[in-house]
């Protein structure tokens, strides 16, 4: 496979600078997964969290589920976020600005890992810390919990402004 692809048409749409797309994975809050195991296909949208700092994406789900049997048996993933923009109506165009990325996912199992990407997470989906202490003490809460960890390998953005 060739990551290395470059936009056929309209290469102005494509998004460079790493401070714009870092912009718009900081600012969406799902992701859209694409997952394969034995040539069969599988996508599922899940909420994230970002560590910009990691090249990383953190997502949560329960402890069983064709997601992870996908993710055990094939770790490569590609994903995608969307900043909706809007139709524009008589013009016949949609604005958007979105990133696709590939890297591979991993199932944590050590717990200060799992509390890290919890910590994340719903510190990029809020700013409630009673939200956030409540489950970072919550022990039990991780004996019921998968949390996943997608380390980035490449990233590009596209939009339409």
């Amino acid at each position: 496979m060739n990551n290395n692809y470059h936009l056929r048409n309209k290469p102005e749409r494509e998004i460079t600078d790493k401070d714009e797309i870092t912009r718009i994975l900081k600012n969406g809050k799902y992701a859209v997964l694409s997952l394969c195991k034995n040539n069969e296909p599988y996508v599922v949208t899940l909420s994230y969290g970002c560590n910009e700092q990691a090249d990383a994406l953190y997502f949560h789900c329960g402890k069983e589920g064709m997601k992870l049997d996908f993710i055990r048996a094939n770790p490569a993933v590609c994903a995608t976020v969307i900043e909706d923009n809007g139709y524009v109506p008589d013009v016949c165009t949609h604005r958007y600005r979105t990133v696709v990325l590939r890297g591979r996912i991993e199932i944590l199992t050590n717990l200060e890992e799992m509390r890290q990407g919890m910590k994340i997470l719903l510190h990029h989906l809020e700013d409630n810390s009673t939200v956030m202490n409540k489950v970072n003490d919550n022990l039990a809460l991780y004996e019921k919990l998968a949390v996943l960890k997608l380390t980035i390998t490449h990233i590009h953005g596209k939009a339409r402004k």
